[in-house]
């Protein structure tokens, strides 16, 4: 029998296993010299990813990462029920037309850089409800995309604050479902378990007032604070609880925020907290300044580098913590604050 519990003010607990099926990570030139490189599926030497446009190479990379996915999975697009998808462009351009030839059934996200949890809560949700056996949760980012939409061409060569950070060109893809994945699953050779998800907690939207587009560390690291706290809250847990804390991009600059502000509260995470953004680029070598950032950025590190962990047994739990940063270019150009969101979501080891 499916089973949802709730828990406290904005948390579930999945009675029913959600398998995690498969994953898979496709990213650029950049991303493939940094320290997962070795880890992500495929690495692309042309930004253009065989295009014309940058908004049509995030949609082709998306593409070929849901493709990646489905494949090794051993599925077609006839099997998935649906599709969770989204990235950083006005109207998620690139998730439309980058999953509009695969003629699933599709919910377009947006989420900013914490689309990635928005999308494998849903996706949770849906199978656990039994609405679905399989689900396709893809998120992407674009550098030059994001750039384009938010800041500056790139030509204008504008100079960047040491409290930014670098937009991932990445894309990464779950699919989640009822059953049990299958052995000869590449996503799993050589391994002795499966990951799942077994919680989530949806986040608030968190604004303090920040106005720093080139600060958005800063601006989520209030929203992830939250989450957490209500996290903890929800289900009478703690730090010794999880093996790892993981936030999506709140960078250098982010992380000492949130470490800060749950010290006030009477928690510390310090000793088991990572970040996706500090994770993706070598910071001393790649001149990334604070770190990473965009949807990509934390579904690639889960892809490549969070979920061999648990699948492996090497880690029982962990809480995955995307942050996003929810501006536009009509709020940033208006002078308007920018609000955070932060969605967490419950992955843990289950023995084969």
């Amino acid at each position: 029998m499916n089973k949802i519990v709730q828990k406290g003010t904005a948390s579930l607990i999945f009675e029913t296993p959600v398998y995690i099926e498969s994953t898979a990570s496709v990213a650029g030139k950049k991303e493939g010299e940094g320290p997962l490189g070795a880890l992500i599926d495929r690495i692309s030497s042309d930004p253009m990813f065989g295009q014309d446009t940058w908004e049509a190479a995030e949609s082709a990379m998306q593409k070929e990462t849901a493709s990646l996915a489905m494949e090794k999975a051993g599925l077609s697009a006839s099997d998935i029920r649906l599709v969770f998808a989204g990235d950083l462009l006005a109207q998620t351009t690139a998730s439309s037309f980058g999953t509009a030839e695969l003629g699933i059934p599709y919910y377009g996200l947006y989420g900013a850089c914490s689309t990635m949890g928005e999308s494998l809560s849903l996706g949770a949700i849906t199978v656990a409800s039994g609405c679905a056996g399989h689900v396709l949760c893809i998120t992407s980012s674009h550098f030059a995309s994001a750039e384009k939409e938010f800041r500056y061409p790139l030509g204008y060569g504008n100079q960047r604050p040491l409290s930014a950070t670098w937009t991932v060109t990445g894309s990464g893809a779950c699919i989640i479902g009822s059953a049990v994945p299958k052995r000869n699953c590449p996503s799993l050779h050589g391994r002795d378990g499966y990951a799942v998800i077994t919680g989530i907690t949806t986040g608030k939207i968190i604004d303090f007032g920040f106005r720093d587009s080139l600060n958005m560390g800063g601006c989520m690291a209030p929203a992830a604070c939250d989450t957490i706290l209500r996290h903890f809250s929800d289900l009478g847990r703690s730090p010794g609880d999880y093996d790892a804390v993981i936030t999506g991009d709140l960078g250098m600059v982010g992380q000492k925020i949130l470490l800060d502000l749950l010290k006030k509260e009477g928690v510390d995470i310090s000793g088991i907290h990572k970040d996706c953004g500090i994770m993706i680029y070598d910071s001393r070598t790649q001149d990334t300044h604070s770190g990473g950032s965009g949807c990509g950025c934390s579904a690639v590190v889960l892809s490549a580098r969070l979920l061999p962990e648990v699948v492996s047994g090497r880690w029982k739990r962990i809480l995955f913590i995307p942050t996003g940063a929810l501006l536009s270019r009509v709020s940033y150009n208006e002078g308007a604050s920018v609000p955070g969101i932060a969605h967490a979501v419950v992955i843990e080891h289950k023995e084969l």
